[in-house]
Order: C-alpha cells, then sequence, then structure tokens
C-alpha cells in the first residue's frame, strides 16, 4: 500500500481500516501487541517518534501536552517527560474521568522516564485531573489507524479520540489554535473521502512517519464541543465526567438535548418517536433505556445498511422468568461487553444489544458465548437480519 493510495467510490471508514490492518499484518509492519486489528497499530519504528517530534517547533514551545495512551505512542509520551513538560494521558474509555497527570518520582532516572511513559507506568505514576484544574494545553497527540496528507483522521471506530477533544473543549482546556499530531506508518497515510468525515471528527495539523513530517495544513473545523444530540443517556452512564460537563452546560445556557430526547418526527404512514413509545407502552414492551430494537428479522434501516460502521444488534434469548435487567447489565459489564444500548424485553425473554459497530459486536459475542443467568444458558447471536446480510455479502 502506497501512502496517499485512491480509496475506490463508495469506500467507508470500516473499508479504510481493514485494508490497512490486513496490509501491516501480511507485510510484518508492527510489532506487538497483534494482530493490529481493532488497534491502533504499534507500527515499526514508533520509537522514532521520541526524536521525530522534538523536530517540531510546537513541542519545544508547548508546556502541557496531552498524549493518547496508545503503545505506537510511547516514544513521544517519554520526549514529552524528558523535556520536563506537564505529560497529560486520557483515563481509559473516559470511566474514571478525562486525563491523568503523569508526575514521575523525584530525581528520575532514564530509566524511571521510560517506565512511566509505558502503559503501566500511566497506572503507576499518574494523579487525576479534576475539572476545575486550570489546565490549557498546548499540543494534542492522538493516535490513529489511518490519516490523510489533508489531515482527515479515521480511528479505530470507538469515537474516544473525538470525544475527549469536544470534552477538552467544553471545559476550556484547549484553544483554537491548539495544534493537533498524529504518529503513523508511512503505510497508514492514505487518501481519505472528505464525505467520510462527520462534524465530531477530529482532523491533524501535522503527520510523523518514520521517514517525514507532513504539515497538513487542514482547513476542516475541528469539534467546537460536545455534540449534546448524538450522546445518549447510556454513554452519559457509561462517562460519568459527561454527567458533570452536561450541568455546566446547561448552567451556561447550553442546549444539552441528547439523542433519546430529540422530538418525534413522524413520515406519512410512519409513527413518530413518541407515538410508538406510547403504542409499547401500551403493549408491555417499552425497553429501559431506549426505543426498542427490532426483533430478529426485522431489523432497521441502519442495520440493513451493511456498512459496517453502522450500531450493530445481538439478541439475547432464554432469558429466565424473573431475571430484572440490572442483572443482566452487571453480567455483560464484567464480560465487558457493555452495549452502548439495551433493549429489554423481559417479559418475552430477551433483549437487544446495540453496539457501535460490527466489530464491536464480534467481540461481544465471543466474550457472550457461555453465559449464563439463574443457571439458565443464554442464547446470544446476532439479530437475524443481521446474520442474513452478513451471508449474502461477496
Amino acid at each position: 500500500m502506497q501512502a496517499g493510495e485512491q480509496g475506490s467510490p463508495g469506500v467507508s471508514k470500516w473499508d479504510i481500516r481493514k485494508k490497512i490492518w490486513d496490509y501491516m499484518e501480511e507485510k510484518n509492519l508492527a510489532d506487538f501487541p497483534r494482530p493490529v486489528h481493532h488497534r491502533i497499530p504499534n507500527f515499526k519504528g514508533s520509537s522514532l517518534m521520541c526524536h521525530s517530534i522534538q523536530k517540531c517547533d510546537v513541542f519545544h514551545k508547548a508546556r502541557e501536552v496531552k498524549v493518547d495512551p496508545d503503545k505506537p505512542l510511547e516514544g513521544i509520551r517519554l520526549a514529552v517527560l524528558q523535556a520536563r513538560k506537564t505529560l497529560l494521558v486520557p483515563t481509559p474509555r473516559l470511566r474514571t474521568g478525562l486525563f491523568n497527570k503523569i508526575v514521575p518520582p523525584p530525581g528520575a532516572t532514564k530509566d524511571t522516564l521510560r517506565k512511566c511513559a509505558t502503559s503501566q507506568g500511566v497506572k503507576d505514576y499518574s494523579v487525576p485531573v479534576g475539572l476545575d484544574a486550570k489546565v490549557q494545553i498546548d499540543l494534542v497527540v492522538v493516535g490513529s489507524v489511518a490519516v490523510s496528507e489533508k489531515g482527515y483522521r479515521i480511528g479505530k471506530g470507538e469515537g474516544f479520540a473525538d470525544m475527549e477533544y469536544a470534552m477538552m473543549v467544553s471545559m476550556g482546556a484547549i484553544r483554537e489554535d491548539t495544534v493537533v499530531i498524529t504518529a503513523v506508518h508511512d503505510c497508514q497515510v492514505v487518501d481519505i473521502p472528505e464525505k467520510l468525515l462527520g462534524d465530531h471528527d477530529l482532523t491533524v495539523d501535522c503527520i510523523l512517519t518514520p521517514t517525514r513530517v507532513i504539515e497538513t495544513g487542514c482547513k476542516s473545523p475541528k469539534p467546537q464541543g460536545i455534540l449534546w444530540h448524538k450522546i445518549s443517556h447510556e454513554m452519559l452512564d457509561k462517562i460519568p465526567i459527561l454527567k458533570n460537563l452536561r450541568y455546566r452546560e446547561q448552567e451556561r445556557g447550553k442546549d444539552t438535548t441528547l439523542k433519546d430526547d430529540q422530538p418525534a418526527v413522524s413520515t406519512p404512514g410512519k409513527p413518530g418517536r413518541a407515538a410508538q413509545k406510547t403504542r409499547l407502552e401500551n403493549t408491555g414492551l417499552q425497553n429501559e433505556t431506549g426505543p426498542t430494537q427490532a426483533r430478529p428479522g426485522e431489523g432497521s434501516s441502519s442495520d440493513q445498511s451493511g456498512n459496517p460502521d453502522e450500531p450493530t444488534t445481538v439478541y439475547v434469548g432464554n432469558i429466565p422468568q424473573g431475571t430484572r435487567v440490572t442483572e443482566l447489565k452487571e453480567a455483560l459489564r464484567k464480560c465487558g461487553a457493555t452495549p452502548t444500548r439495551l433493549t429489554w424485553q423481559g417479559a418475552q425473554h430477551r433483549a437487544f444489544l446495540s453496539y457501535i459497530s460490527k466489530p464491536a459486536a464480534e467481540l461481544a459475542l465471543k466474550a457472550l458465548q457461555g453465559l449464563s443467568l439463574g443457571g439458565h444458558a443464554l442464547r446470544i447471536e446476532l439479530a437475524r437480519n443481521q446474520h442474513n446480510r452478513m451471508a449474502s455479502r461477496p
């Protein structure tokens, strides 16, 4: 794969991700952890980024630097620590806050700083940074699966880098001129159609590779804050800091209406969301966390799109009588398979789990195999319409 290779018409983000992951595996272009699929690849030569970042003027001027916890960015985290700058690293999956400050022990040697830059070191030598802390980030460094010379970026599909940036905007931690850098292998620099970018997607100003430094000159606007209309109540529960930021923005008079709370829109012949909710309540099928998902074989229009970046639903059946939704939620959490939305239909002994993408759903399927509740083995599979769609793909 050559840098700047042209994508085919109708290409999706997932197509680009898979092409790069497959290529890097085939050509052995990555170090541990392997395989690179569903990861930010730890490309060979990533350790050189420690020296590459030091060639950037913005690095020398920066005092506070936020660097993602991805393995290929370990060298850059080390460079920040060696330069005695403040290093901020996002907390894993934003569960306990936005980011932590890495604090090396007094008199830390170079070897100790190397440990501080690792994922374990981030855990051992960090302190949480609260929302009220006076943070002013001068440089943001993110991991990528793919990036274009125009500055368009694709992550692994979970959206945390985009969310982190939006949250930093909300808390006033970055300015409009804060520079965003990514570090990738040369093969990860490819053409990305502009039409794939959403208003939540983070673009980059500079790309570091083992062989060059690319100034993108990107003019596309970065996220201007949290897009609350794209946030669900489920996500709000999973990322507690979002609740605090939402309250603060409400206090400032901003509209923080969530995706689940959008007004119903009816089309001829189809009831709006409010009408659907009323109908579900009357039939006893109202779920606890959002509008009901399709039954196996019926699927929503997004489920039938065939786009791997679209949410994908997993069916859970054979739920024993008397089981509470909280019991299923706890079991999912322990398996590391918490969905973005859970649709509970306990009276019918079933539930539907919505995941952010098909790959996320497939990982959840593996994690949930053999799961049981109350001594009953659960039936867990992709919703039937998605089985059919996958089977029909060439």
